[in-house]
């Protein structure tokens, strides 16, 4: 790809087959200030029950910006994240039958009966035992659904609503259309499974994408580009198996952070040339937690615009959300507030610093992990200490839960001169309208 120039858009219609591999060839690039349009396929539970998948996502092949080097980062402003599924199914899983993987049921996917690895399937019918090895036609899938509900969007995609058996299964039967899988992707929809333990239960969509990121500099299954699932790689019986030091590789691309969603900007690690920025496990909604280890995963169409920060050097993502997203405590400071801060500042003889909201994603293998490494994530990107941050963040911020049981969101208003020198003040400023 040397010596090519980047072009404006990038459209995206393929896929990985789940592993984020810095040795591939990736698509584009796009030039730096241009755009990425992709259609996404749904994340999680197809791909967990897809064997010859490597990870348990099926993410967008990655795209390669211009100019984007080791030791940059890049700017992903998420202009537009549009569903295109009509239903979803998710839940609790279980992995009720050791012998269907080696270790891993997200990566190493195997036959019980033939012992195939990877197997291509076929689905029989709907229900759980639909997926069927190609080679012997035994039950292959190494997940089912121990608790879980179907569910349907209305046409504007504002509202759903969880199904009856008979529903559920009414939409098993048209899986691919209500899932609206696109054409590449090779996954089997969940919605086969037909799952219908909670009928009637009413929700808000507000969809946000689940894996958002750029590309690790050493192999990864999609789903294990995290601080979390990157833990159960340390020892693993198959391929893809990594040394704690080798974890540092990642990039944090799946978070399931319920703000990455349109209008937020993402900032993200550059640790290959070209960056290679890929998306997908898109969500229809999420609670803060996504304590039921899944939730609504659905296909979709996403544009995001895309900008080189040279020099900027960051640990893991950095999320610059909506305004009405951020913590109370973090919002920016009104006109009124500064005014009435302003003579009780005098009256006291302090000046009060200039700030603006940023939030570092903190990742790891349980909650205190992931705390303790957003704290050093932001510490290292501010030039700051440790016990400030916990300072800054009690008084002016907050941390919330991303993702049970390993990323958080640190978040706090930081004074614009440690926000110049990181190099990143033009981008909250103009995020938040200071």
């Amino acid at each position: 790809m040397s010596g090519t120039r980047g072009s404006c858009t990038v459209f995206v219609n393929s896929f990985t087959d789940g592993l984020l591999d810095p040795s591939r060839p990736m698509l584009g690039p796009v030039r730096d200030g241009g755009t990425i349009v992709a259609n996404t396929a749904p994340g999680c539970w197809g791909p967990m029950i897809t064997p010859e998948l490597k990870g348990g996502h099926e993410v967008t092949t990655p795209v390669a910006v211009e100019g984007a080097e080791p030791g940059d980062a890049i700017a992903i402003r998420i202009m537009d994240v549009m569903v295109t599924s009509l239903a979803t199914a998710s839940g609790n899983d279980a992995t009720p039958d050791p012998s269907r993987f080696r270790g891993d049921p997200f990566v190493a996917k195997q036959c019980p009966s033939c012992g195939a690895y990877r197997p291509k399937t076929v689905l029989e019918g709907i229900g759980q035992g639909a997926v069927r090895c190609a080679e012997c036609g035994a039950e292959i899938s190494p997940f089912i659904i121990s608790n879980g509900y179907t569910i349907v969007f209305d046409h504007e995609r504002m509202l759903a609503v969880t199904l009856d058996k008979g529903g559920a299964e009414r939409v098993a039967g048209d899986a691919a259309r209500f899932s609206a899988k696109p054409d590449n992707s090779v996954q089997n929809p969940v919605l086969v499974f037909a799952p219908a333990d909670l009928p009637g239960v009413a929700t808000r969509m507000r969809p946000f994408m689940g894996q958002l990121g750029t590309t690790p500099s050493l192999p990864f299954p999609d789903s294990h580009n995290a601080g979390y699932f990157g833990a159960f790689l340390v020892g693993a019986p198959h391929e893809y198996a990594k040394t704690q030091e080798e974890l540092d590789c990642r990039t944090d691309g799946h978070m399931d952070v319920n703000t990455v969603r349109a209008g937020a900007v993402l900032i993200c690690p550059v640790k290959v040339p070209g960056g290679g920025v890929y998306m997908g496990d898109m969500h229809a909604f999420q609670g803060n937690g996504e304590i039921a280890g899944h939730t609504a995963d659905v296909a979709g169409v996403v544009t995001l615009q895309v900008q080189v920060l040279k020099g900027v050097r960051i640990g893991g993502p950095v999320l610059l959300p909506l305004e009405e997203d951020l913590p109370y405590l973090a919002k920016p400071l009104s006109c009124h507030e500064r005014h009435s801060l302003k003579r009780l500042s005098e009256d006291w003889g302090v000046g009060v610093e200039e700030d603006a909201p940023i939030c570092f994603i903190g990742t790891g293998a349980n909650m205190n992990d992931a705390i303790s490494n957003g704290l050093e994530r932001a510490s290292d990107a501010l030039d700051m200490s440790v016990l400030e941050v916990k300072n800054r963040v009690t008084v002016a911020g907050a941390i919330e839960i991303g993702r049970a049981p390993g990323v958080v969101m640190v978040t706090f208003r930081c004074p614009t001169a440690k926000l110049d020198r990181m190099g990143v003040l033009p981008l909250v400023r103009q995020q938040y309208g200071l």
